[in-house]
């Protein structure tokens, strides 16, 4: 299953090999209400009113009364790890630390190393994320070159589950790979790549934790193919991409003249890792039922009288539409949500979040164009549609306001 990496990119659009070498084979009130309000939207889903009107099916309600506690033990273990990364970048601010070297890293080697380690992931990030990559270059070069080394990071995670290599990857292999990680944090890299990454942690405050918890998504790919209801799955599209934009948060920066909670901001990057992951979820339907994968929530299937057989004879029925519509809508409310993060974050970083975040939810509108086939055709954004969309978010981002018309091209409407 795919990861959207730097909030809104995905590291496995292409499937090739990097060639790295993976030898160790509120508090904030209204964030929490929107919050709650996504989540009971999905259990909505469940308990909906359906009635007949003209032949056909309609919600008489998509919210349902406030859940259990329990229901949300999933939202609150991610929120409580969203408070601890707003509090680190609030005491950076009041300490109003400075980018410094650590004497390690300057011990591991020479200066010009770490600049080539940083190109190297300049690179990797061209290759797979050009879009993204382009939206970089307006950014500051220290922070450009730590978003550029903590996308290696993750691809390079990614493919120890989803690369060419996946299927010799074991538990304690991750083990390891979360020993190297400690490593990181300590200025012990184990490569050049690593080095890169090493610094970077040095240099901003970002925590280890979001770095484990996707460690840990990976995990639950090795061991899970299956997700009783969407607080399960909510809880892996936190660990596989919500955890980006609690790493890159402090890296991109917020507004020095941002009026909003600090906590806020990493809500609406979590919002957008998990509208990204939600979209690669849906995209790959087919892919991932052909390995014997379903990461849609079980109980809503059953809801929408359908089945696991369902999903595997890939067929597109009214009901399988009618499912498919409802987890689009939920997908775009997490969008929306994260829309309103963007503009807080310092202007130089805006628009490679915003090019990335309007060209990918895009792909919600091309499964709606393709009659919700996700079996047979796979749903993708063309050049054209991409090159448009870069003007569109560098107003956005010089604006500072995530107030304006979405982006549209013939969208096909709920």
């Amino acid at each position: 299953m795919s990861i959207t990496l730097l909030w809104v990119v995905s590291p496995t659009e292409h499937p090739n090999n990097l060639g790295f070498s993976n030898s160790i084979q509120e508090t904030g009130q209204v964030s929490w209400t929107t919050k709650t309000l996504l989540k009971n939207a999905s259990l909505g889903f469940d308990k909906r009113l359906r009635q007949k009107k003209n032949g056909f099916s309609v919600y008489a309600s998509m919210v349902a009364s406030p859940p259990k506690e329990a229901a949300l033990s999933s939202e609150r273990k991610v929120y409580d790890v969203v408070l601890k990364q707003a509090a680190l970048v609030r005491e950076q601010v009041r300490s109003k630390s400075v980018l410094v070297v650590r004497p390690e890293m300057v011990a591991h080697g020479s200066l010009q190393v770490l600049n080539e380690a940083y190109d190297r992931c300049g690179e990797v990030c061209a290759e797979y994320a050009k879009t993204f990559y382009l939206g970089t270059l307006l950014m500051t070069p220290e922070r450009r070159r730590a978003i550029w080394a903590i996308y290696v990071w993750c691809r390079r995670t990614d493919e120890l589950v989803d690369g060419p290599n996946a299927s010799h990857i074991t538990p304690s292999a991750l083990d390891r790979w979360e020993m190297r990680l400690h490593d990181l944090f300590h200025g012990r890299p184990y490569d050049m790549l690593d080095a890169a990454v090493s610094d970077t942690v040095s240099k901003f405050p970002v925590d280890i934790q979001p770095f484990k918890d996707m460690i840990e998504g990976m995990r639950m790919d090795l061991r899970k193919s299956r997700y009783a209801n969407f607080d399960e799955l909510y809880l892996y599209c936190y660990y596989v991409a919500g955890t980006v934009g609690l790493m890159s948060v402090p890296v991109m920066g917020i507004a020095s003249d941002s009026c909003t909670k600090t906590e806020n901001v990493y809500n609406a990057a979590l919002a957008l890792g998990i509208a990204n992951q939600l979209t690669n979820i849906l995209r790959d339907i087919g892919e991932d039922a052909r390995r014997g994968r379903i990461y849609l929530p079980q109980d809503e299937l059953k809801q929408a009288g359908l089945s696991e057989e369902d999903v595997f004879a890939g067929k597109v029925t009214e009901r399988w539409r009618e499912f498919m519509r409802w987890q689009i809508k939920r997908a775009r409310m997490y969008f929306d949500e994260a829309e309103k993060g963007v503009p807080e974050l310092n202007p130089e970083s805006r628009w490679p979040v915003w090019a990335a975040l309007l060209i990918y939810r895009q792909i919600l509108d091309e499964i709606q164009a393709n009659d919700y086939d996700v079996f047979s055709k796979r749903a993708y954004v063309n050049k054209a549609k991409k090159l448009l969309s870069l003007p569109v978010s560098y107003t956005r981002s010089i604006l500072k306001t995530s107030a304006l018309a979405p982006i549209k091209y013939k969208q096909i409407r709920l």
